[in-house]
């Protein structure tokens, strides 16, 4: 993918409060084996051997597809690896050496605001075209986060 030598990067976030301690909600989210359960557009994810659960370095596949309402327009996989991971007070991974998923949890008097944001540098060229003019992506994304943040409380509240 063409990306601009700079430092133009795309971004966005969104977050929510859950009833919830931190570390039950950072729990919840660092199994990344249930992240389809949530995410409008990642299916399902899973360890990596020799991985097995959350900590810096792991490795895990992710598998995602892009629907317009039930029509599959595009299915792919994609390899991450976790790149912090302090329980209880953020989750970081990066995807495909591109994209930068980040959840941060802080307490709150109603439980936990967990923050979820995602970062990318910017497509040049037909890329940016296809990508954010007509695909309008990270706006797209954004709405994709929110759906998973609401999933997501919906879940870990539902847990207790």
């Amino acid at each position: 993918m063409a990306h601009t030598p700079g430092n133009e990067v795309v971004d966005g976030s969104a977050s929510t409060v859950v009833r919830s301690a931190p570390i039950e909600v950072f729990d919840a989210i660092a199994d990344i084996e249930r992240m389809g359960e949530w995410s409008p557009e990642c299916v399902g994810c899973s360890w990596v051997s020799p991985a097995t659960g959350p900590t810096v370095g792991a490795r895990f596949e992710g598998h995602n597809a892009a629907k317009l309402g039930p029509i599959t327009l595009k299915k792919w996989s994609t390899m991450s690896e976790v790149t912090a991971c302090i329980p209880g007070q953020v989750f970081e991974f990066i995807t495909e050496s591109h994209s930068t998923w980040r959840y941060e949890f802080a307490k709150h008097a109603d439980g936990t605001v967990v923050t979820e944001s995602f970062s990318y540098p910017q497509y040049v060229g037909k890329e940016r075209f296809l990508y954010e003019t007509l695909g309008r992506r990270s706006k797209t994304m954004v709405g994709a986060v929110e759906a998973t943040l609401a999933r997501i409380k919906m879940s870990v509240e539902g847990q207790r």
